[in-house]
């Protein structure tokens, strides 16, 4: 397979890790879009949320919880983050293996910008 995120997981593709265990790797954006930008992924090969099974149920939570950790770890739980995930090309997912990108450190603001009256 010829997967980015399998191969960070695997180790043959270095990465900027943050959080790991058995089931679940977080680690930095090599692109970042906040000052704290964190990809969370499950090590195994999911293409997208939309492809994920019942069977998945587990490790999704698992993810969910690590990107929790990740947020903690890095200082901006307290403050607050925002947890995003891209399901299909239209969304903008680029990778295609389930990923949760971590983003904080500074005020957000809103997600998608809304069209000015003059529009």
């Amino acid at each position: 397979m010829d997967c980015l995120f399998c191969k960070i997981a695997e180790g043959s593709i270095p990465s900027r890790k943050v959080y790991e265990d058995e089931h679940v790797l977080a680690f930095e954006d090599i692109q970042p879009q906040a000052p704290v930008h964190l990809l969370v992924i499950p090590k195994k090969h999911i293409a997208s949320l939309d492809e994920a099974g019942p069977e998945d149920a587990e490790l999704l939570g698992r993810v969910a919880l690590a990107a929790r950790q990740a947020a903690r770890d890095a200082g901006i739980a307290e403050s607050g983050y925002r947890v995003i995930t891209n399901i299909g090309k239209d969304s903008g997912q680029v990778v295609f293996h389930v990923h949760y990108h971590v983003l904080g450190g500074e005020p957000l603001g809103p997600l998608v910008a809304k069209p000015s009256a003059a529009e």
